[in-house]
């Protein structure tokens, strides 16, 4: 059961100080878990996150004011025609209450507007903790599983989920 505290909202351009704030956390949280580091984000400038607000598709979750929870939705090159959910994350004290579920179905209900039919992700072989959680939420392997690009000594696994 979700806590009817927490709500789920798409991020805008106002949102560039809590995105990089999240942000910020999850990689310094659970490194192994995206594509990019610490230490490169965190020289992103107050433009660049408003940006990255205002144009990528990330949603925010929030409970009594504060973020606690983000994840984002797109597209993949290398996989044409897919929807996609991408670093997704929630802090510590709000696992367990239903924000990441709140999370992937935001992200879903995206991919459906979108007209996806399924949800597709990466998460790195080595955060067990994620692959579990996706598999509660109805994500399955799929079988493929690519090195990470800034570290190839860290596998990602693909997952995907039928909407339908």
């Amino acid at each position: 059961m979700s806590d009817p505290r927490i709500s789920v909202r798409h991020a805008g351009a106002g949102d560039g100080r809590l995105l990089r704030a999240i942000r910020l956390e999850s990689l310094a949280d659970t490194p192994d878990a995206y594509g990019t580091t610490y230490e490169e984000s965190v020289t992103w400038s107050r433009a660049r996150w408003r940006t990255v607000a205002a144009k990528w598709n990330y949603y925010l979750a929030e409970c009594d004011g504060a973020v606690v929870g983000m994840a984002s939705g797109g597209y993949n090159d290398s996989h044409p025609g897919t929807h996609w959910l991408f670093g997704m994350y929630v802090t510590p004290s709000a696992r367990g209450t239903g924000v990441a579920a709140q999370l992937v179905d935001a992200i879903s209900e995206w991919a459906r507007g979108d007209g996806a039919r399924s949800l597709y992700l990466h998460v790195t072989d080595s955060v067990a903790r994620a692959r579990a959680f996706y598999e509660k939420m109805g994500f399955r392997l799929n079988g493929e599983s690519i090195k990470m690009g800034r570290d190839p000594s860290l596998t990602l696994v693909t997952m995907v989920r039928a909407l339908d």
